[in-house]
């Protein structure tokens, strides 16, 4: 394995490590003001939401890495300490990253990258009406985390006001994953469209599952089940009873008496299926 000490290559090269291994990465497209009142519109993969009470999401417009100068987002932050985050979806990820472009201070990005300036409700900055989801916070914190080029500027924000396009809302009122359609950061110049790569697995928190220390050895120790395949199988609450089994082995007598390695070939083919009851019964099947 390839091993590095941070402090042995250059920040740059480090940059990249960091970014390409930690995707992706939900995009803060912040909207700040500064003290004369000129917005500022600019995108941060550095971002996360920390809590919900009170409501925290946490940015950082770190410090260039090429001359260690400081981002306009930043500096607004600092002097009058109110943000717009507005979230970003595929229909929108091509003028976000024009919005991105390093124009000097002074000129609207709003502008520039051809969207609509938003009054907010309760802090000064515009919001972008484009997005679907647009977060008026104020700053409650800055912390810095060097003077370096590359360090972070970690501007902790709590939310005030949430704004919600209605289109992406499904029948519940709850955001729909599909209907929003997010977009995402990863290393160099690589995005993820959420939707696409969307898959459900059972939250470990609402059952018990068995664990896989508790499935058989033979099983467990397969050279054809992976370790996300063992995951799924550890994640039963029990296993099925010898009747339902024995009904299994009834209604599929192509897997009675099959050779152990065959045997987990086919319980794969229903664990990719999400079948997990099915893929036990195909294992347990004497």
């Amino acid at each position: 394995m390839f091993s590095i000490k941070p402090s042995e290559v250059s920040t740059g090269k480090l940059h990249g490590y960091l970014l390409g291994a930690v995707a992706p990465r939900p995009i803060a497209f912040a909207s700040t003001i500064d003290e004369n009142g000129n917005p500022n519109l600019s995108p941060f993969s550095f971002f996360n939401v920390f809590g919900s009470n009170p409501p925290i999401m946490i940015f950082s417009p770190a410090r260039r890495v090429r001359d260690n100068t400081t981002k306009h987002t930043l500096q607004n932050a600092e002097t009058v300490k109110e943000v717009v985050i507005n979230v970003v979806n595929y229909d929108i990820v091509q003028q976000m990253s024009l919005s991105s472009t390093e124009y000097p201070e002074g000129v609207n990005e709003f502008v520039k990258a051809g969207f609509t300036m938003l009054p907010s409700d309760e802090v000064k900055p515009f919001r972008v009406a484009e997005s679907p989801v647009q977060f008026e916070c104020k700053v409650k914190d800055i912390i810095y985390t060097g003077e370096e080029g590359g360090a972070g500027n970690l501007i902790v924000c709590e939310v005030v006001k949430i704004h919600i396009q209605e289109e992406v809302l499904d029948e519940h009122g709850q955001i729909d994953q599909y209907k929003i359609d997010l977009v995402a950061r990863a290393g160099g110049s690589y995005y993820s469209r959420a939707r696409e790569g969307f898959f459900e697995i059972p939250k470990p928190i609402s059952t018990l599952g068995i664990g896989v220390d508790q499935i058989p050895n033979q099983i467990r120790n397969s050279t054809i089940l992976t370790g996300n395949n063992l995951g799924m199988l550890g994640n039963v609450e029990s296993l099925p009873s010898e009747k339902d089994v024995d009904n299994f082995a009834k209604d599929h007598p192509q897997f009675v008496g099959l050779e152990v390695l065959k045997k987990h070939t086919f319980a794969q083919q229903y664990l990719d299926k999400n079948d997990v009851e099915s893929a036990w019964k195909v294992l347990l099947v004497k």
